[in-house]
């Protein structure tokens, strides 16, 4: 009976069969073709985890490395398992934010409470190092090395390294911290090493590019001593002039006979008379990079200068980009117009080109001599001499520059009110000012508010808009640290990568701050927007 009433697939006789199940042996919702794109996105992750892993466990970074093998085996868990089928949406996402938001700013606000600057980059061993390295002198006896300079990653930025070979045909690489064997190395008939595992090694015009860091890198070998270079193919082991004693944590220079004391709390040697060596660590300072800023007359004065004509910058471009896009949306928003889609194509136009080429246009129609607005209004205007000349150029490019976008938003929301509101409201005696005030006006604001929060936001952080046409200037000459166009991100990027000594620490400092202050008044101006209520509802 059973079996006269069940056909060989286990279906009741004279039911329809049922269809095979998709992508054959395989569980059901999946295929070869989806198999085969798993298999290679997940050999794909393998070789970056690969490529990421290599590079820090040569340089001994055991955390990272723990962190990199960590992420890979999460990713294998999770696209592994049929347990984790949410989690196979949201880790690519949680990746990328943990890797290019929340790590920089944890990095930065680290950074802000250290003193992190040129000659305070290192710990206080690897400074001693340097110290003792970079005075080393030849001697008479000194060992020769046959050089070839390599770097641990990129040729133009990578940190230098020494592949060495002694008179015995013993191979060596050499960097700040010391000299190691390198027994996998890929020697000439010179003995000259050509290769090795983990290095690039650089050409003759790579070297003399990086000449200036040539004459001031040693390869510190202990008791004093380290290895510097002599020309491009040979180096020499030398006994250093200056010399550290754990006992009174302090280093002595032989030739002159002073004492440079450790101070650890500004992390540097300094002599008896205040002078210090060049060679500093990186030590906790707590908040004194905040409090530098906002109590110390001179950062100060910058700091508050700067923040001012910022936010007036950001408000105003802000809030003339959505004046004229608004207007200019409202002009174009008549019903059988002719010529309209021409009309705005050649409005937006601006916002479709680049803006890095139309700043330096902007910069070139500023021009005093030969600038196209001095011609076409016959001045003589030295329109990025002058703080307020300056400040009115750039706040003019950029609202030609942004009130595009802004006109798209305003046209967009524009199409969402009903003209039959306006229409009632003048029925009712409204004029057209009127009606647009107290009914276009406020529904367009219920979707354009958010997004002139954004504007602001971006204006707030417009780098490109100030250092494309001003860098910042004009500058005078009791400051030239802070420029009358400064914002203080192109005031944050003058201090830690634009002079002599490059102040980290207090760049970060102010990266931070900048935050806060974008934060508070975007939630301060979304919450009297009731932009958030919005949302909520």
């Amino acid at each position: 009976m059973a079996a006269s009433e069940h056909d060989s697939a286990g279906a009741p006789s004279g039911a329809p069969a049922r269809p095979p199940l998709p992508g054959g042996r395989f569980a059901p919702g999946t295929s070869l073709t989806a198999h085969v794109v798993k298999i290679g996105l997940l050999g794909l992750f393998t070789a970056l985890g690969v490529w990421a892993v290599l590079p820090l466990y040569l340089a001994g970074h055991w955390l990272g490395l723990a962190v990199a093998a960590g992420v890979v085996a999460l990713v294998y868990h999770v696209y592994l398992s049929k347990r984790t089928v949410p989690a196979k949406y949201l880790l690519p996402g949680v990746l990328f934010l943990v890797a290019f938001q929340i790590l920089p700013v944890l990095y930065t606000m680290s950074t802000s409470v250290t003193n992190m600057s040129d000659g305070h980059r290192v710990d206080k061993q690897q400074a001693i190092a340097s110290i003792e390295s970079l005075s080393v002198t030849r001697t008479p006896d000194a060992e020769e090395y046959t050089l070839t300079v390599a770097t641990a990653g990129d040729p133009e930025t990578g940190a230098l390294v020494f592949l060495l070979t002694d008179p015995e045909g013993r191979t060596y690489t050499g960097d700040e911290e010391g000299l190691d064997p390198l027994p996998t190395a890929t020697v000439n008939a010179s003995g000259r090493i050509t290769g090795a595992f983990g290095y690039t090694v650089l050409t003759p015009a790579q070297v003399n590019a990086r000449s200036a860091e040539l004459e001031e890198f040693a390869v510190p070998t202990g008791d004093g001593a380290g290895i510097r270079s002599s020309g491009l193919s040979t180096a020499f082991e030398g006994t250093a002039v200056r010399s550290y004693d754990a006992s009174c944590d302090c280093v002595t220079d032989s030739e002159t006979g002073t004492v440079y004391t450790a101070d650890d709390e500004r992390g540097a040697f300094y002599g008896p008379e205040g002078d210090r060596l060049p060679q500093g660590w990186k030590v906790n300072v707590g908040f004194d990079n905040f409090a530098r800023f906002l109590f110390d007359p001179t950062f100060a004065s910058s700091f508050f200068g700067i923040l001012v004509w910022n936010i007036a910058f950001a408000v105003a471009v802000t809030g003339l980009v959505f004046v004229v896009g608004l207007a200019v949306a409202m002009a174009l928003h008549v019903p059988r117009m002719r010529g309209k889609a021409l009309y705005r194509i050649l409005v937006v136009l601006p916002y479709a080109m680049s803006s890095l080429a139309m700043y330096l246009l902007w910069r070139d129609m500023f021009n005093t001599d030969f600038g196209l607005i001095n011609r076409m209004l016959g001045l003589q205007i030295d329109w990025f001499g002058d703080a307020w000349s300056a400040r009115a150029a750039v706040i003019l490019a950029n609202v030609w520059l942004g009130y595009p976008y802004m006109f798209l938003v305003a046209t967009g929301a524009l199409q969402a009110v009903p003209r039959e509101l306006s229409q009632a409201a003048q029925i009712d005696g409204a004029g057209r000012w009127q009606a647009f005030r107290h009914v276009t006006l406020p529904l367009l604001m219920v979707a354009m508010s958010p997004i002139l929060v954004a504007t602001f936001a971006f204006n707030f952080n417009n780098f490109n808009a100030v250092w494309l046409l001003t860098r910042g200037g004009p500058l005078s000459s009791e400051n030239s640290t802070a420029g009358a166009t400064d914002l203080l991100i192109t005031y944050t990027y003058r201090l830690a990568f634009n002079e002599a000594t490059a102040q980290y620490g207090y760049a970060a400092a102010l990266s931070v701050m900048i935050f806060v202050i974008v934060s508070l008044i975007s939630v301060v101006s979304l919450r009297r927007s009731k932009a958030l209520m919005e949302v909520d509802r």
